[in-house]
């Protein structure tokens, strides 16, 4: 097996397991430019059967799509808008996916809200929450037919939760402010910090769950200045934590490296196609290689994890097994 490290490409990583990415049909969620998302769909067009890309709206998705055509010669790309911070808006996208012909081999859960001020989605649920985690919730279950279909006596099919080491920076999920969402204590990091604790959580337990139908895995991309980093509601949190200087670049005096693009895809990729994983189903990744001690002691109790899924399961009204 190769070995790899932090500054480890998403190119290198496709190529080392061309053979288990090709013929895969993959959905990504959130592709814009100039994001994770968009980098792994470029890296895996090259050759996976089919990518299908999302957006939470048509112009954007389209962009992405002409982009993803130009860069990747033959590349068979699918959009698909998917809003996650709508149930209405998921399962519409879900419904589409169903009525697909092919199979879904590969899930990467990768859309997330960006750091905001306190807002509620569609459904009365904190916005990142709802984004990062009740949406890909609901559309993992919604679609868990084709996921499943996947299965075979060669291949068991994964579903990727991109989360971050930053979900350390809280003390983990707070499941009755993720039921009754509230603005008197409500502070934008500490809500994406537990947004992607809830990705970890979910990971562990959707694997255990499966019984070996479905390999689940969770991920820390790394530091990279997509367009989370750049967005300029985020700039106050992210100023305040040392993320970016006062001009809104990425600080290089932060407490963590900071990755290119492709350096951050490949953690992804390598949840997605490791062969070796097979062995380590449900683990969480980082810089490219399994890394369970990464996760915070608050996100990796199974008690919590199966606490978490049963609030899921209630509040977007869905049973996945």
């Amino acid at each position: 097996m190769p070995t790899f490290t932090i500054t480890t490409t998403g190119d290198e990583v496709a190529a080392a397991f061309a053979q288990e990415i090709k013929g895969k049909n993959v959905l990504i969620t959130g592709t814009s430019i100039n994001g994770l998302g968009f980098e792994v769909a470029k890296t895996l067009a090259k050759y996976a059967n089919l990518v299908i890309i999302t957006g939470h709206n048509n112009e954007r998705l389209k962009l992405s799509e002409e982009a993803l055509k130009k860069d990747v010669s033959g590349a068979n790309i699918r959009p698909l808008l998917l809003n996650l911070s709508s149930f209405d808006a998921v399962r519409k996208a879900a419904a589409e996916v169903n009525a697909y012909s092919e199979q879904i081999d590969i899930l990467i859960n990768n859309a997330a809200s960006s750091l905001c001020s306190f807002k509620l989605s569609a459904d009365g649920y904190e916005h990142q929450i709802a984004t990062d985690h009740l949406g890909p919730f609901l559309f993992t279950a919604l679609i868990l037919p084709k996921i499943l279909a996947a299965k075979s006596a060669t291949s068991t099919p994964r579903v990727v939760f991109v989360a971050s080491g930053a979900h350390a920076w809280s003390s983990g999920v707070n499941l009755d402010e993720i039921e009754h969402p509230n603005q008197s204590t409500y502070k934008g990091m500490t809500a994406y910090a537990q947004a992607k604790s809830a990705n970890i959580l979910t990971a562990s337990e959707l694997n255990r769950r499966a019984g070996g139908k479905i390999y689940a895995y969770s991920l820390s991309p790394g530091a990279v200045a997509t367009n989370f980093v750049s967005n300029e509601e985020a700039y106050p949190e992210l100023l305040a934590h040392g993320v970016i200087t006062e001009d809104g670049k990425p600080n290089p005096n932060a407490p963590f490296p900071w990755k290119t693009l492709q350096q951050g895809a490949a953690t992804i990729i390598v949840a997605a196609s490791d062969p070796s994983l097979n062995e380590k189903p449900g683990c969480f990744l980082s810089n490219s290689v399994e890394n369970n001690a990464g996760v915070a002691p608050h996100t990796s109790d199974p008690v919590t994890a199966q606490k978490l899924w049963e609030l899921s399961e209630r509040l977007t009204g869905v049973k996945f097994f």
